[in-house]
Formats: structure tokens, sequence, C-alpha cells
């Protein structure tokens, strides 16, 4: 099933991948200035930045679309959702311990991707309602 990318779920996929790309370069370019203040590993930082570009393209071609499979979306917001929940696994289950600084840090962008998420997911709900109505 196809669902019509409305202006609204279209800036929130746009909203999205500007601020992924920026965390995107943040991250792989700047791993080994931010990992000594934030108490975080230089290769999770690194790497967790290089992930993010191919997601990045993704938004921004779903974005550029009339219309997108449902199941595409789906994705998308099923993947912020993950990315948030690992956000927060890493600093409950001790896998890293970054000081303050680094709490905020991975805290700040896992609120701000479970924002995107929520954001898009009532894009892709009143998306399929107009496209039912």
């Amino acid at each position: 099933m196809t669902v019509a990318i409305t202006p609204f779920l279209r800036n929130a996929l746009y909203l999205d991948a500007a601020v992924s790309g920026a965390a995107a370069v943040l991250m792989a370019a700047g791993a080994g200035l931010l990992a000594p203040f934030l108490a975080l590993p230089q290769p999770l930082l690194f790497w967790a930045g290089i992930v993010l570009f191919p997601f990045v393209g993704m938004l921004i071609a779903t974005a550029r679309r009339q219309d997108a499979a449902r199941l595409v979306l789906i994705d998308i917001i099923a993947l912020n959702a993950l990315w948030v929940a690992a956000s927060f696994a890493i600093l409950v289950t001790g896998m890293v311990e970054p000081n303050l600084l680094g709490i905020a840090f991975v805290a700040a962008q896992a609120i701000a991707v479970a924002a995107f998420a929520v954001l898009q997911l009532a894009g892709l709900r009143s998306a399929t309602t107009a496209r039912a109505a």
C-alpha cells in the first residue's frame, strides 16, 4: 500500500535528515575530539556516525517522493525507535561509562530521535487517514 507524502510528513522526514546528517558528520569526523569530552569510546562515536549516512539518504529519498510504500515509512519509524532503545540500553547496561556530559549527549540525541519517530508516526497516520477518506 502506498501512502501520500503530506507536507507535514515531508517536513518531519527532512528535519530528521538534517539533524541526523549533522550528527553523522559530527560523530564520524569529530569522534576523536568528542570521545575525551564525553568519556565515550571513539569507535562507538565514529561508527554511529557512519551508520547514519545511509539512513539520511533514505530519509531524503523518501521525502522527495510524492508517495511511498507504507512499509518504508514504518521501517523509518522502527529504525528511529531502535536507535532510541539502543541509546538508552548502552547507558543502562553499563556497556559504556560516559561522564555527565556523555550521558547528556546520548540522552539528548535519543530524545530528539524519539521526537522524530513520533512526528513521523503522526504524519503516517494522517496520510493514511487522508488516503482512505
